[in-house]
């Protein structure tokens, strides 16, 4: 057994005890529940891209089930599409107070009037937006990060106790689809070109800016230019790192349940997923 063989072993399995623990400790029964013959659905990143696809493909994403993240309900083109399905991940939006797009992400779910299924971590269950709302269905899922065995990972993907490190939403958005039981999922608004617009100015503060198909007002901007600004650079690096390599391990989970992650994002950075672009989703 060489020195990497065993440095492999060690690693795995320290990080399978690790997630163990974690699972045990920070997860709680998901009320997720997969569909029957779900077959193609689309996920919606917030990327700017997004508005061309939406621009153009207008008739496939009202035709076909879709999911939205964040801040989407925010923007108009929100309640021309009415997604099927709505994730929220960050603690930011159930623990913000006084924050304006908060608010107005709350009130616009509030208003939705179509069947919608809201998904958010199993911690912030009792306080998801849209409360009261009978078009919303709420549903939990569990946003804790385990790796190390691929058969403890397999198993936890599936009980939905666990996913690939959620670094960003979109991670926990695919594995809920997934989860759902579609066999293909086609990925939009995924541009992940963040490298582009990372900086660091002369006071050695990190500007990462994320650019989003709608317009980010100034309270948001100045908020997510905070963060960034508290971080090091090589701190963000490490974090797309992390991000970069779950979709690997999507992709390798995907194929091990018999499911298609399709990336249908034109000049996306994320290189684990084929590339099909979403008109081939009838055909």
């Amino acid at each position: 057994m060489t020195f990497d063989t065993i440095a492999d072993f060690a690693s795995r399995t320290g990080d399978s005890l690790k997630s163990i623990a974690k699972i045990a400790l920070q997860t709680r029964r998901p009320t997720l529940k997969p569909f029957d013959n779900a077959d193609s659905i689309i996920v919606m990143g917030n990327g700017p891209s997004l508005a061309d696809t939406i621009a153009r493909h207008s008739d496939l994403l009202t035709k076909h089930p879709t999911l939205a993240v964040n801040f989407a309900a925010n923007a108009p083109e929100f309640f021309t599409l009415k997604p099927r399905f709505y994730v929220l991940a960050d603690p930011h939006f159930f623990m913000s107070t006084g924050n304006d797009n908060v608010t107005r992400l709350h009130d616009n779910l509030s208003a939705v009037d179509w069947p919608m299924t809201l998904l958010v971590p199993a911690q912030y269950a009792a306080k998801a937006p849209g409360a009261g709302n009978s078009n919303i269905d709420l549903r939990t899922y569990n946003a804790v990060g385990v790796e190390g065995y691929r058969s403890l990972e397999n198993a936890a993907f599936k009980a939905m106790r666990g996913m690939p490190r959620p670094r960003n939403v979109l991670i926990p958005s695919i594995m809920i689809a997934l989860a759902l039981g579609y066999k293909n999922v086609y990925i939009v608004g995924a541009d992940h070109s963040w490298t582009h617009t990372l900086s660091v100015n002369e006071n050695n503060e990190v500007v990462s800016i994320q650019p989003h198909f709608y317009k980010d007002n100034a309270s948001e901007l100045a908020r997510t230019k905070a963060v960034s600004m508290g971080l090091t650079l090589h701190g963000i690096l490490q974090s797309m790192v992390v991000a970069f390599r779950s979709y690997h391990t999507i992709e390798r989970y995907a194929r091990h349940i018999g499911a298609n992650v399709y990336n249908s994002t034109p000049d996306s950075f994320i290189d684990a997923f084929r590339r099909l672009p979403l008109e081939m989703i009838d055909r």
